[in-house]
């Protein structure tokens, strides 16, 4: 009886997959969202430029 219920309620979870076809996500999980620079570059690059420019502007 346990089996029996455990399958019914993976095939109500997952029934709309079924008339989706080809547009179903890979997984039911929530992603969380990566970024493609670190925080750390990212604050590297804006110390860079923002001490060019200081140091481009200065000495005029």
């Amino acid at each position: 009886m346990v089996a029996k219920q455990r399958i019914r309620m993976a095939n109500k979870k997952h029934s709309k997959n079924i008339t989706q076809r080809g547009n179903v996500a890979k997984t039911l999980r929530p992603q969380e969202e990566k970024y493609p620079v670190g925080p750390w570059l990212l604050a590297l690059f804006v110390f860079v430029v923002c001490g060019s420019v200081v140091v481009y502007v200065l000495p005029k």
